[in-house]
């Protein structure tokens, strides 16, 4: 152990130097053939990183777009198709009314002959009564003069 004591050196000297040339040229050369190349590869991977992410970015806004462009075209032909259906709506509701006005004319058109016709049959009814009313009460009369007789 005395003999390791014995070798160190605590002042430096000129090996120092061509220690920290050594660290120098070895720092050179792996710029050169190791880090140059491999940062080169990071940059390239990021430029890629970089335009995927803009495409990615520019695919989802015109998604967006699209899907914006189909929910106004969805919500403008509901507002259409309710339209016609109103409109439809209010077509049939018009026939209806039409169709029960109608129906109401005709039938009070009816109802008018069918009166018409019952007041002359009552008539004729009426007529045929005091016709044969007349005729009974002669009849009635006469047998009931003839008994008394």
């Amino acid at each position: 152990m005395v003999l390791l004591e014995a070798s160190i050196q605590l002042v430096p000297d000129g090996t120092l130097l061509v220690h920290l040339l050594l660290v120098a040229i070895m720092v050179f050369i792996m710029n050169r053939t190791l880090l140059k190349p491999v940062n080169r590869i990071f940059a390239e991977r990021e430029k890629q990183i970089a335009g995927r992410l803009k495409e990615a970015q520019m695919l989802a806004t015109e998604t967006e777009q699209k899907l914006k462009r189909y929910n106004d075209a969805l919500h403008a032909a509901r507002v259409e198709g309710y339209k016609l259906l109103e409109s439809e709506r209010a077509n049939a509701l018009k026939d209806k009314d039409e169709k029960v006005r109608l129906s109401r004319e005709q039938t009070s058109r009816e109802v008018a002959l069918q009166v018409d016709n019952i007041r002359r049959q009552e008539q004729s009814v009426k007529q045929e009564l005091e016709t044969q009313a007349a005729s009974i009460s002669s009849l009635i009369s006469a047998q009931v003069l003839r008994r008394r007789n």
